[in-house]
């Protein structure tokens, strides 16, 4: 078990099943406090009565940025301060090829895997950089270097997860902040 710097704080989203809950799970057994924001309200209420008070249930649309600025910006005290963000929110959606898919998934997916990563790590980033601690991992997947039929726009967006991270690593040079890309395989979620 590793132990977090007292007063860890994280905001992880996709926190209501898979890679997203596991995070939040294994961050509170490491000490954080964490704020778990997904779409499902029912499945974030049912986190936080197991896992207890040193979690904050958030039930947002990561893909709704004024919703993510507001949310952020009235997070309660502790809850308030990040020190990580785990961007776990994403969706992998249809396996037909490109020229059979569906357009409307091809949006979903770029809205979430990309456009809402980006905008939060923005949002969040800053004050990171001025408390002079911060750590932002991204959950990216093998598909964005090893392209699978029918995973298109899904190998692309995490590609652009893990090229998106390198590039946050360069702006960061100089600060204590840093910034991991996690690749994971197949999963069951």
């Amino acid at each position: 078990m590793t132990t977090l710097p007292q007063d860890t704080t994280a905001l992880v989203t996709g926190a209501t099943s898979g890679i997203g809950q596991a995070c939040a799970e294994r961050l509170l057994r490491d000490g954080a406090r964490v704020v778990a924001v997904g779409r499902r309200a029912d499945r974030l209420a049912a986190l936080a009565d197991r896992l207890g008070p040193r979690l904050h249930p958030l039930a947002l649309d990561v893909t709704d940025r004024a919703a993510v600025e507001a949310a952020l910006a009235s997070l309660p005290e502790p809850f308030g301060a990040l020190d990580v963000l785990v961007n776990s929110a994403g969706m992998a959606l249809g396996l037909q090829p490109v020229h059979r898919t569906s357009l409307e998934d091809w949006d979903r997916m770029i809205e979430t895997n990309c456009r809402a990563l980006v905008t939060l790590c923005r949002l969040v980033l800053p004050g990171m950089v001025a408390r002079g601690r911060g750590h932002v991992v991204n959950i990216g997947s093998v598909a964005g270097s090893y392209p699978y039929p029918g995973g298109n726009v899904y190998g692309a967006s995490k590609a652009f997860v893990r090229q998106f991270s390198l590039a946050i690593r360069s702006d960061l040079l100089g600060t204590p902040g840093r910034v991991t890309n996690v690749e994971p395989g197949m999963v069951e979620t």
